[in-house]
């Protein structure tokens, strides 16, 4: 006997996307937008698409780097400054801080501040040193770090100093110092009189100091204002000898070429000149019996152009020849106008 009839019951179906709370799928896709706006900006620091590894450096100085500067080894640009702060409240030493990517930084590294451009654009120079890695939890230490000479920061500071000075007081001083030791021995004399003579002379040129001194800062105000315009041209300069150094193989074949096209025709006229020598002295020989008989020439050139006159006239009627005939007729005594068909 058969059992009871059974029925199997259906799986419930799942919610559609349509009936989902609409608040709760906003506020989903704002958190999800907000976190890809925020890896887009911060993509340097992501563990595994970022920038690279983080480095520190002391330096005795700044000397005008700043953040976003380049990070070079052996002149390949492998990273950027990330931030330049001191070193501790009290310390007297300057914290730079760095990213390098895919670049090697040994345990002996040298790091050096050196000079972009002409107007003081600096960048981070590494002298990766050593066979372990550079631990990035160690500062690179203040004895393997190095900073340039600025001349734009010099010229400033000493137009500053030289302004700030009472030439006339210090021309004074020096001259009591002089008065004062007068007496004293020859020797002692001497340097005076010549410390006296160098207060006079500084004292005299004091005006043409501060000109000079006040030109040059000048001058060196304008070219920092350019820094612009000729890091543009500098930069322009060096996609044209980029330019040239890829088109070097081009213009090198081009010469070689050249070079060899010379070879094979001076080869040619070698190996035929016995049969070149010749004619050439055939078409001298020519050459010198027109210019002796070119009087001729043109002689005979002048006297041919009436006949050519008066022959186009003779053509001139369409199928006809027209001509005269001297002494033709009986007894010579008439001319005869004959016209004979072309």
């Amino acid at each position: 006997m058969a059992g009871p009839l059974r029925t199997r019951r259906a799986a419930p179906r799942g919610r559609s996307f349509a009936s989902r709370n609409p608040t709760v799928i906003g506020s989903i896709g704002l958190v999800v937008i907000a976190v890809l706006l925020w890896a887009a900006f911060n993509a340097a620091k992501l563990p595994i698409i970022g920038g690279g590894t983080q480095y520190s450096a002391v330096f005795s100085e700044a000397s005008g780097l700043v953040p976003d500067d380049e990070v070079r080894i052996a002149g390949v640009k492998v990273g950027t400054v990330t931030g330049v702060s001191l070193d501790g409240p009290t310390a007297h030493t300057v914290k730079v801080s760095f990213r390098v990517k895919h670049a090697f930084v040994g345990d002996r590294t040298e790091a050096i501040i050196k000079i972009k451009t002409v107007l003081g654009r600096k960048y981070l120079e590494l002298d990766s040193q050593g066979v372990a890695k550079q631990d990035p939890d160690r500062q690179i230490p203040l004895s393997r770090t190095l900073t340039p000479y600025d001349v734009y920061p010099a010229f400033s500071d000493l137009t500053k100093t030289v302004g700030s000075i009472d030439t006339k007081a210090l021309g004074q001083s020096l001259e009591t110092i002089a008065q004062t030791f007068r007496n004293t021995p020859a020797s002692v004399r001497t340097t005076l009189d010549g410390l006296s003579r160098l207060s006079r002379t500084i004292s005299s040129r004091d005006e043409a100091l501060r000109t000079l001194l006040a030109r040059a800062n000048d001058v060196t105000g304008v070219l920092a204002d350019r820094n612009t315009e000729i890091a543009r041209l500098l930069t322009d300069g060096n996609l044209l000898l980029s330019e040239l150094n890829a088109r070097r193989e081009a213009i090198r074949t081009l010469f070689l070429n050249t070079s060899a096209l010379s070879l094979q025709i001076s080869g040619l006229v070698s190996d035929n000149s016995k049969t070149l020598k010749p004619a050439l002295d055939q078409l001298k020989g020519v050459l010198d019996v027109l210019e002796k008989n070119l009087d001729n020439i043109d002689r005979g050139l002048a006297l041919l152009g009436p006949f050519y006159r008066v022959f186009a006239n003779t053509l001139g009627n369409g199928r006809w020849f027209d001509t005269y005939i001297q002494n033709l007729s009986a007894g010579g005594l008439l001319g005869t106008y004959t016209g004979v068909g072309q």
